[in-house]
């Protein structure tokens, strides 16, 4: 009776930032009664808090959402938090499960549980859930086990996630306002060429002259649309697709893809920075959990993201493997900046790698932050322009009938 009433009561999702028994601050989510309850259950769960607030947006329904890799990342962190703590892994996973807003996630930690309870190691346990743990995950966690170190691991692969995640947001900042001003001035354009020329054009009929070869052109257009407009917007719909199915299904046209978004003038270098970025971070933490490198240097190659940095990751690996140091191989493959591959030769010789791999992918995030910050205004005049030519020529193509009635009167 006493479980039927506890399922009715509302919970409400807490952001809270605190410190672990270990004093390392930490932070994460906590569904509570009321603010009181979620510091009652941090302190049970060993942590002390400190900042708790309302999640923003907590109200909106999130049950039913998918599992997103930031999802992921919580998860990992919240679980590497726990056990720090000296919270067992079962009990942990527990924990993380009831305090998820999201079903989906749920049932995803409730079974790794129960493989874990039923003799599964937590590497196997989460090799069954390939869509949400990569390789990558699996054998850091694998070597976590191994080594008696899990919660380290863990904390380590936290750490990663959150920065190719941040990673992947600023890239996605990069791209989003330019395309989203481009979208607009296509559907202004659109507008006027389907509800305002057409009025003009019936003003035009009665001057009884000649209309000026521009505006004969988008009359023109204007009068395709308002006949075709479906044809168009089908078109659009169909190249969207084609594209992305075409980059999924052929290995031709992604490389293509690939190769082809490294040279764009101003997006370029930042998906450059961004790949580097990534194979650094990536092969520093393996490297730095006890994986052999020739191994690392492969979970590298499958996390660069561009086929570019992963034939050159491949090429690395292979010298390598044959005795090669891992600067001449860099070298070798014409593809990494002489700033990185000298500081990955310092940290190779002083015995370091791991660190020095670890601050060259921390200048490189910070090189791609910049770089975004900067790009509003690096773009924003190639902006207006492709916006004056789609809207202003409209407009200067109805108007110029209007000043040449003026000259003749």
């Amino acid at each position: 009776m006493a479980t039927a009433i506890k399922k009715t009561v509302k919970l409400t999702t807490f952001e809270w930032q605190g410190k672990d028994k270990s004093g390392n601050t930490s932070k994460g989510k906590i569904d509570a009664e009321n603010l009181a309850a979620a510091k009652a259950l941090l302190r049970k769960q060993g942590i002390k808090p400190g900042k708790v607030i309302k999640e923003r947006g907590s109200l909106l329904s999130s049950k039913n959402k998918a599992i997103k890799p930031v999802d992921i990342g919580y998860f990992i962190r919240q679980l590497a938090t726990m056990m720090k703590s000296g919270v067992p892994l079962l009990q942990a996973m527990e924990i993380v499960a009831n305090g998820s807003e999201k079903d989906k996630l749920k049932k995803l930690v409730y079974t790794i549980r129960d493989d874990v309870n039923g003799g599964a190691d937590l590497s196997t346990a989460l090799e069954r859930h390939p869509e949400h743990f990569d390789d990558l995950v699996c054998s850091l966690v694998h070597a976590g086990e191994q080594s008696g170190a899990l919660e380290t691991i863990l904390d380590r692969i936290a750490t990663y996630k959150e920065k190719v995640e941040s990673l992947k947001k600023k890239i996605k900042k990069a791209l989003t306002y330019p395309i989203a001003v481009i979208i607009v001035g296509i559907i202004v354009s659109a507008i006027l060429l389907v509800k305002v020329v057409p009025q003009f054009e019936t003003v035009f009929q009665g001057f009884g002259a000649d209309l000026p070869a521009f505006t004969k052109w988008v009359i023109e257009l204007s009068e395709w649309m308002q006949e075709w407009w479906f044809v168009g917007l089908i078109g659009m719909a169909a190249i969207g697709f084609g594209f992305t199915k075409a980059r999924a299904k052929s290995k031709g046209f992604s490389d293509f893809v690939d190769r082809t978004v490294l040279k764009l003038p101003i997006f370029g270098p930042i998906l450059n920075k961004a790949a580097i970025a990534r194979f650094t971070r990536t092969l520093s933490t393996t490297f730095a959990a006890g994986v052999p490198l020739v191994e690392a240097l492969n979970s590298a190659a499958g996390a660069s993201g561009n086929i570019v940095y992963e034939n050159a990751i491949l090429q690395i690996r292979n010298g390598v493997s044959t005795g090669q140091s891992l600067q001449n191989a860099l070298n070798m493959t014409g593809v990494f900046p002489a700033m990185a591959v000298q500081m990955i030769s310092i940290g190779e010789e002083a015995g370091s790698l791991d660190m020095m791999l670890d601050k060259v992918a921390s200048f490189y995030e910070e090189e791609v932050d910049n770089a975004v910050d900067n790009l509003s205004s690096l773009i924003e005049p190639m902006i207006m322009a492709i916006l004056g030519v789609l809207v202003g020529g409209l407009v200067i193509a109805m108007y110029l009938p209007i000043f040449q009635l003026g000259n003749v009167v």
